[in-house]
């Protein structure tokens, strides 16, 4: 087997990275919101027919799934890359950047790959390049996987891994294994990060509802102040995490991030709805932040005159590596990038529906650097100022086709 190293690829390398750079620049420019990508995905399904790859589209309303079977029997990998953008309006000075608009839950909004999800997929459709023109190193099939939806469906919608996997797209053929990567603004260019088993945290939405008494704002003894009981609540939930979540085992967080409650200065108001993340990345740590959520949220409510309800819903899973999958496929990525660079990290607290695919089967998630190198300052992700330097797209193609090869060649040995 040819290495990442070779002549072969090496050459196909080159001349596929000004095209990967430049589909990573278009879809910058013209970016869509989640369960919107219609755009993106004829652009994405147009080029994988033009090098014979069997092409799905339409799979989880916007997804396109880009089969490859190789001259030789063996078994299926996914490779998975996100499509969507997000409701961001870029504000940096790049030739490409986006003036798109678009409606957001009832506003206008400005639309931005503020996550790096171009590069994700302008990395996949430079890997879908190099291996339809290597078939003859391919021991098996791989499955070139384009998920929208990352970022969460619209409301009232279902989207994203979960909506694939139930339309079927890690069957027919059976996937094996599954790989995915993640731009990152702060790791630099040519630097690739990982962490065997949990890596990325589980995400929970909940929605409180305190409900008190009305009353004039000058008078609050003839009232319930569901303001006042949503301030001791979210000051009780924050001690669950500070003093009976065990920290030195897993990260945890409980964040209120949007509180509505009040029309008017002088009006106590009714009532109080609270919405918040959970982030955890332990099972059983998980269900004890939950109960006590559950537990003390009336009561709290209680306590101060009022009542209060809680409700918890699921967004992701834990993006958890299988650590044979990791230590199987470290050699690889070290051999492409070099073993310096390539860093075992901590876990974080940001949340990957990749894991849905983990949950099927053993995946591998990683980091690839994509600050330019000697920067102080990142360009955080999920802001108007994201940036990344596209130099780093390069190694993406490299490392996730030579784990394709490496993965299928070990698995038919």
């Amino acid at each position: 087997m040819a290495s990442a190293q070779g002549p072969n690829l090496d050459a196909q390398y080159k001349s596929v990275e000004n095209k990967v750079i430049e589909w990573r620049r278009d879809f910058h420019q013209h970016p869509e919101l989640s369960n919107r990508e219609y755009k993106t995905a004829e652009k994405i399904a147009a080029h994988l027919k033009s090098l014979g790859i069997e092409v799905q589209t339409g799979v989880a309303k916007t997804g396109v799934v880009g089969i490859l079977k190789g001259n030789l029997p063996g078994k299926v990998v996914a490779l998975r890359a996100d499509i969507d953008a997000l409701p961001v309006v870029e504000r940096n000075d790049l030739p490409y950047k986006s003036t798109v608009t678009a409606e957001f839950l009832g506003e206008k909004v400005g639309v931005m790959h503020a996550c790096g999800h171009d590069t994700h997929t302008a990395i996949l459709m430079g890997v879908a390049e190099v291996l339809s023109k290597n078939k003859d190193q391919i021991k098996g099939t791989v499955k070139f996987i384009f998920q929208p939806a990352e970022e969460g469906a619209p409301p009232g919608e279902e989207g994203g891994a979960s909506l694939m996997i139930k339309e079927g797209v890690m069957e027919n053929p059976k996937v094996d294994a599954i790989f995915g990567l993640h731009i990152n603004s702060a790791t630099p260019v040519g630097t690739i990060r990982y962490k065997s088993g949990g890596t990325m945290a589980a995400a929970q939405r909940f929605v409180i509802n305190v409900k008190g008494k009305q009353s004039h704002g000058s008078q609050p003894w003839s009232g319930v102040d569901p303001i006042v009981i949503s301030a001791k609540i979210i000051d009780g939930l924050q001690t669950i995490i500070s003093r009976e979540a065990e920290l030195t085992n897993e990260a945890a967080v409980i964040t209120v991030g949007k509180i509505n409650s009040g029309v008017r200065f002088n009006i106590i108001p009714e009532s109080a709805e609270m919405i918040g993340t959970i982030r955890t990345l332990d099972y059983e740590m998980q269900a004890l932040i939950n109960r006590r959520m559950k537990e003390m949220v009336p009561a709290l409510a209680k306590a101060y005159g009022g009542d209060a309800t809680i409700e918890i819903t699921n967004s992701t899973e834990i993006t958890f590596n299988d650590p044979d999958l990791v230590a199987q496929m470290l050699p690889t990525m070290e051999k492409v990038a070099g073993a310096e660079n390539v860093l075992p990290q901590k876990a974080v607290t940001g949340a990957e529906d990749f894991s849905y695919f983990q949950k099927v089967v053993p995946g591998f998630y990683f980091f690839l650097g994509g600050m330019t190198p000697g920067n102080k300052d990142a360009f955080p992700h999920h802001t108007p100022d994201f940036k990344i330097d596209d130099s780093g797209l390069l190694l993406g193609v490299k490392t996730l086709t030579q784990m394709s090869l490496d993965y299928l060649n070990t698995a038919a040995k």
